[in-house]
């Protein structure tokens, strides 16, 4: 039965590991001013943009 304990163990540390790549996701987003957040949600609305007077719907 001891590799069903180091099987179980194995799945908290993957259920930790996983928080903690989370959390510094969490961080990074929150790190953002709300005016950082437009200009680069701005930015990719020009990106995505398709040029003007093009055949956008043909």
């Amino acid at each position: 039965m001891r590799w069903w304990k180091m099987l179980g163990l194995a799945g908290i540390m993957g259920v930790a590991a996983t928080g903690v790549v989370i959390a510094r996701a969490e961080r990074r987003r929150r790190a953002y001013t709300p005016e950082e957040i437009r200009v680069r949600l701005r930015e990719r609305v020009v990106e995505g943009a398709p040029p003007p007077g093009g055949a956008a719907g043909a």
